[in-house]
């Protein structure tokens, strides 16, 4: 198992529009995708309170871009997302990296 972190910098007040998003229209998505999520969080404590994170499960590359482009490429994600950035953008920047559990991991 592969999971991808996934942090996405918010611009000043947009982070509400982004979890309404993932809320109302991703999940779904990503559901009839495929697409495994393994866990949100926001900051409570820490250097920006306007971050998401996020961890997506995938049994291999492979899979994660297969998957991946076929969301990308899905017409009503591409909609949804304009339809929500109708009062402008939302995401300042993202980052993600590819995590692979340890041996001694209770996350495998």
């Amino acid at each position: 198992m592969i999971y991808e972190m996934r942090v996405y910098h918010c611009l000043p007040g947009r982070l509400p529009a982004l979890l309404k998003r993932f809320e109302h229209v991703t999940l779904g998505l990503w559901a009839r995708h495929g697409i495994r999520q393994a866990g949100f969080w926001t900051v409570e404590v820490g250097s920006s309170n306007q971050d998401l994170y996020y961890l997506l499960a995938w049994e291999s590359m492979a899979e994660r871009e297969k998957k991946w482009a076929a969301f990308a490429a899905d017409p009503e994600w591409q909609a949804k997302r304009a339809e929500s950035e109708k009062d402008g953008p939302i995401l300042a920047s993202f980052s993600n990296s590819f995590l692979k559990p340890t041996s001694f991991s209770s996350v495998k």
